[in-house]
């Protein structure tokens, strides 16, 4: 499950890269909009839920070990 957070954590740093290239190009207000509603979210959303994925992936090892 950790791996799974990290693919997640790459894929978001890959297209935080990508969006700060575009915004060589696209300059104006309406990018600004987009980086404020859609992605500022959308990374915090994911810091958010990969944390959730590592707490998760302690408790699966804590059950496993449990079990044994």
């Amino acid at each position: 499950m950790n791996a799974n957070a990290s693919r997640l954590s790459g894929i978001t740093k890959d297209l935080w890269g990508h969006w700060q290239q575009t915004k060589v190009y696209w300059r104006d207000s309406k990018a600004q909009e987009f980086e404020e509603k859609y992605l500022a979210e959308l990374f915090a959303s994911v810091d958010k839920t990969v944390g959730v994925i590592e707490q998760l992936d302690k408790l699966l090892q804590k059950i496993r070990r449990d079990c044994e």
